[in-house]
């Protein structure tokens, strides 16, 4: 709860696909907040709409400039429409996006990084990393390779 005694909004943004599969094996965590969801495939909509309201924006990524800006103007209507206390994302691109914009308007940023980056963070939790409240590595040595970085066990 808040302050004010609403609950807390939490917003929950991945990639389709590993990412957002990732996300949803944390449920119990969130189940019992007011959330929704920034993703990129319409296809989990009916099974995310079960937990809140679902936004779907285009896949982008680094090669795909054009796209990544159409989802950046779209995430940036979700978040001033939605105006999220906690973003909580494990990636990808749109999770990015999503952390950045969510910082910029004041909520917390929680970041959980892919267990299978074994060796080094993955370029959006890199880009992530340096504002996030809460950054979580899946693996002891990534915790002990960058600064801010906090080893969490095998969360997913």
């Amino acid at each position: 709860m808040k302050e004010n005694n609403k609950p807390m909004r939490i917003c929950l943004a991945a990639s389709a696909g590993g990412h957002l599969n990732q996300l949803l094996k944390l449920a119990k965590c969130w189940n019992n907040y007011n959330t929704f969801f920034i993703t990129t495939s319409d296809v989990v909509q009916t099974k995310l709409s079960k937990h809140g309201k679902v936004y779907i924006v285009c896949e982008c990524n680094r090669q795909h400039l054009l796209k990544s800006l159409v989802a950046l103007f779209h995430c940036i209507k979700i978040i001033l429409k939605e105006k999220p206390d906690v973003v909580i994302s494990t990636g990808a691109a749109v999770g990015c996006i999503t952390c950045m914009l969510g910082k910029i308007t004041g909520a917390k940023i929680i970041w959980i990084d892919s267990i299978t980056n074994i060796e080094k963070l993955s370029l959006s939790g890199r880009m992530v990393r340096p504002f996030a409240n809460l950054f979580l590595a899946q693996w002891k040595q990534l915790s002990e390779q960058y600064v801010n970085v906090n080893y969490a066990g095998t969360l997913i």
